[in-house]
């Protein structure tokens, strides 16, 4: 007996094939589509305007497979995490942060993390491997399910608003899947999340970043956290092969391509003694100035994880970076912690395993 087809994860185009080896019209494709993506529905026996005889191919020959929700945690701020289980057995952490009338679900694309930032608990857990198209998309599906928001609401009623893909992982490590994940929710006839609501967070694999406007149109955040080569190398090992000037030349070709959001989100850990100093602002901003980047910066708090040895900024150092980087017009506001009782906030997340049952 051969293997399901699974559904999850199948271009549009790939859905349209797959109809047409099952001898139906082209139009029944979009009917599919929309059952999954626009609806929620993962039973075919409910999708009620495809036939009986087309409804039982789907059944012997496909299947919907969304991740097993292994733990569930709500953190006292209403910060949403999921331990999120795949077929075949490796893990993930999901989380949803929200607002008062809308909110971000963060996303993972590896199991694990090769980047291997010193600061961030998912690079202290290797690489096991990319999420498929499938596994990414069904990520947001689960967050879905939670909140009820299925058939998909418009932009004004929906608070699952808008999508980071900054969760475990690089997510320009894993393209294709990435890519094609992104393009699935942000289609009109499904999920239908708008480009401008989804932001891709990248450590700077600078030879990938222009391919973030020119192939997927959706918003760019780098993962700075230091204004100079010295210091990145030190703490985020990636530096050693994409330097900083390789990395804002890059920022520059986005920018170029971008047919809109050409502003760069640039993320700036606050670190004690490390890179939290008026001298690390000033470089900061002649860095952007030196390469004519439209940025702005995001500055977060560290958020400490069992194991590691830096140590938060402290508050009046913070507020003086970002002042001084205001003063020079950009942007920076400080970031609010989410979830940190529950070990979701900003580069704590990592699928650890669940202990097992003690027998009875």
């Amino acid at each position: 007996m051969s293997e399901k087809i699974e559904l999850l994860g199948l271009s549009k185009e790939e859905f349209a094939a797959e109809v047409a080896k099952l001898g139906e019209k082209p139009f029944r494709a979009k009917q599919l589509w929309q059952w999954i993506y626009n609806r929620g529905v993962g039973n075919f026996e409910e999708m009620s305007n495809l036939s009986k005889d087309f409804r039982a191919k789907l059944a012997a020959g496909y299947t919907i497979t969304r991740p097993k929700i292994v733990t569930e945690q709500i953190s006292k701020d209403k910060t949403h995490k999921w331990l999120l289980e795949f077929a075949d057995g490796q893990r993930v952490e999901m989380v949803y942060i929200p607002e008062t009338d809308r909110g971000a679900v963060c996303i993972s694309t590896q199991v694990g993390c090769a980047v291997g930032c010193t600061f961030c608990h998912t690079g202290s857990q290797k690489l096991t491997r990319n999420l498929t198209a499938g596994e990414i998309v069904g990520q947001f599906m689960v967050a879905r399910d939670a909140y009820h928001e299925w058939p998909s609401p418009s932009d004004e009623t929906r608070y699952l608003s808008n999508i980071v893909v900054m969760g475990m992982g690089e997510p320009l490590h894993n393209v294709d899947n990435v890519f094609k994940a992104l393009k699935i929710i942000s289609d009109g006839d499904g999920i239908a999340i708008s480009k401008r609501r989804i932001t891709l967070s990248s450590s700077g694999i600078a030879p990938k970043i222009p391919l973030v406007a020119s192939e997927l149109g959706v918003r760019l955040a780098i993962s700075l956290h230091a204004p100079n080569d010295e210091i990145r190398s030190r703490i985020m090992p990636i530096n050693r092969k994409y330097g900083i000037d390789e990395l804002m030349k890059a920022c520059q070709e986005f920018q170029k391509q971008a047919s809109w959001g050409k502003y760069i989100t640039f993320e700036y850990l606050m670190l004690k003694d490390i890179n939290d100093s008026l001298d690390c602002a000033n470089q900061l901003i002649k860095l952007m100035k030196k390469y004519k980047i439209l940025a702005k910066f995001n500055l977060i708090p560290f958020n400490p994880w069992p194991g590691c040895s830096y140590e938060p900024s402290p508050k009046n150092k913070v507020t003086a970076f970002s002042v001084a980087l205001e003063k020079s017009g950009y942007s920076a506001p400080v970031r609010v912690a989410r979830g940190q009782d529950i070990l979701a906030a900003c580069g704590q997340l990592k699928s650890q395993k669940i202990a097992p049952k003690a027998q009875d």
